[in-house]
């Protein structure tokens, strides 16, 4: 390796000991990974490592004596030219990012630090470049830059209010759909409570505060309140994140569920305006839910109907199993009759009508059941029929009687006419 008068020092040849010196630096250059070329204030190169051929591709011998210019990219005509002008004056110039070229055209990323080199009375006479590629690192650098670009592309896309949280509870980033849920600049929720944007702020810290034990929480539900007073109400899902096995924060994702919520309550009012019993059941014959009138029905509270089995209201626990069972196979049962015994012992007469309920995805949750009380009219059948089997019986009576009245007047009118045969014979006998 060719190491030039200047990188070593006019001096250091002046004795045995600085020949040695000279020799280790020649030596060290010689090993380092990174390219160290020297060069004349004209760009003419004076020095190549073993690094900076293998870098650039050039030889020693293909490039010493020859212009630094045949490594520098086309697209950047002045940049040595402005580098060397710096050099000139005494500069240094650290850690310059920029491309070069391989001897194949192959275009490279290089960080170049270039340092003057003087002569003995301190005069600049060339420069010394340290450049190290960073080719790969680049390609890191932009690949990382793309995924993240492309993360915050889908976070921003997102129409959920998503979150990210720092182990104090200090919000560290968030996307415009928390913006417009609170009402607050991105750059004023930075930095504050997760906790100061709910109605239940407790309920909130304690929520972070889980994932962060656990690594996770679902559907945790919680009500954001919007600057000027608007709630929202949402289900949080959340999890931990980090690198190299440290936790560095809970990223959280709220999922608007306020028309859910409102539409729940909806049928929660129609549900308990309804004055038949009405009951959902899982696919376990086990109660979920139930209204007032159910209770009322029962003689049982809300909290003691819910998970137990529905067929224990019945007089006929089994053919109450079979109804809800006939549901979940057929997907519908319609007037099926059962009755409901009242913890008094009083007794209600229904026809169920019942179908399966199912969410988003078409999975089967439940049935939903509706009882129609109908002691009154199964009261009133029974008196209209025993009505009905008086007005048979008596009706089977009279025409008893009528048999037998219309019998006598046949035999009453036969025997006249007997009379009236026996009356002409008797004239007809008679002397002349």
């Amino acid at each position: 390796m060719q190491l030039t008068k200047n990188v070593v020092g006019e001096g250091a040849r002046r004795s045995g000991d600085c020949s040695a010196r000279a020799s280790l630096l020649a030596s060290i250059v010689d090993c380092s990974d990174d390219a160290i070329i020297s060069k004349t204030l004209d760009g003419v190169v004076t020095s190549w490592n073993r690094a900076a051929e293998r870098v650039y591709g050039y030889k020693g011998e293909e490039i010493l004596g020859s212009s630094i210019t045949l490594v520098v990219s086309p697209e950047r005509p002045d940049e040595m030219t402005e580098i060397l002008a710096r050099i000139k004056s005494g500069e240094r110039v650290d850690h310059y990012e920029t491309v070069r070229l391989r001897k194949d055209g192959t275009a490279i990323g290089i960080s170049l630090t270039v340092s003057p080199i003087y002569d003995s009375d301190g005069n600049v006479i060339g420069a010394s470049s340290i450049a190290r590629d960073i080719t790969e690192r680049r390609r890191a650098e932009e690949t990382l830059k793309a995924a993240i670009e492309y993360s915050r592309s889908l976070i921003e896309a997102s129409l959920d209010p998503l979150v990210t949280i720092s182990g104090e509870g200090k919000i560290t980033d968030v996307n415009e759909a928390t913006v417009k849920v609170t009402g607050v600049p991105r750059e004023r929720l930075i930095g504050t409570d997760f906790s100061d944007y709910f109605t239940e702020p407790e309920k909130a810290r304690a929520g972070y505060q889980q994932v962060f034990s656990r690594g996770f929480v679902t559907d945790y539900p919680l009500t954001i309140r919007h600057r000027d007073g608007r709630l929202t109400d949402v289900l949080y899902n959340a999890s931990i994140y980090g690198g190299a096995g440290k936790v560095l924060g809970v990223f959280a994702a709220a999922r608007d569920v306020t028309a859910q919520q409102q539409a729940s309550r909806y049928a929660r009012s129609l549900i308990e305006a309804s004055l038949d019993p009405l009951v959902t059941i899982s696919p376990t014959g086990k109660i979920t839910d139930v209204n007032q009138a159910t209770i009322e029905v029962t003689g049982v509270r809300r909290e003691g109907l819910i998970g137990t089995d529905f067929s224990d209201y019945f007089t006929e626990p089994e053919r109450a199993r079979v109804g809800y069972q006939q549901v979940f196979a057929e997907g519908f049962v319609t007037n099926y009759p059962l009755t409901i015994r009242h913890r008094d012992g009083r007794l209600t007469d229904v026809l169920y009508n019942a179908s399966v309920y199912k969410d988003s995805r078409g999975v089967v949750l439940g049935v939903l059941a509706a009882a129609r009380d109908v002691t009154a009219q199964k009261r009133a059948e029974a008196e209209v029929a025993e009505q009905r089997t008086r007005e048979l019986e008596r009706l089977a009576e009279l025409e008893r009687f009528q048999r037998l009245t219309v019998g006598r007047e046949l035999k009453m009118v036969e025997l006249k006419k007997e009379i009236e045969q026996l009356k002409v014979q008797l004239q007809g006998r008679s002397p002349q």
